[in-house]
């Protein structure tokens, strides 16, 4: 029963790392001009923070640190 645990432990390690990998498979990635556009179409319609990453796949910090740097404002949805 303990080698049972203990394997189940290391797959979720695993599988952390994994869902890591992919979760940051676009860092520091230049913003693409079909992305900005994006970004400030979703803006102007007033969508969230996190809708927008989502709809992006970039983290919510990278969005708004380019809405800022374009002068855009994000809706404080929650």
């Amino acid at each position: 029963m303990r080698r049972r645990a203990v394997a189940l432990a290391a797959f979720r390690r695993w599988a952390h790392v994994l869902a890591m990998a992919e979760r940051f498979e676009r860092h520091r990635q230049p913003w693409t001009q079909a992305e900005i556009q994006k970004l400030h179409l979703l803006a102007g319609k007033g969508q969230s923070l996190r809708a927008i990453a989502k709809a992006l796949t970039r983290s919510e910090d990278s969005v708004k640190d380019r809405a800022r740097q374009d002068g855009l404002k994000i809706a404080k949805l929650h």
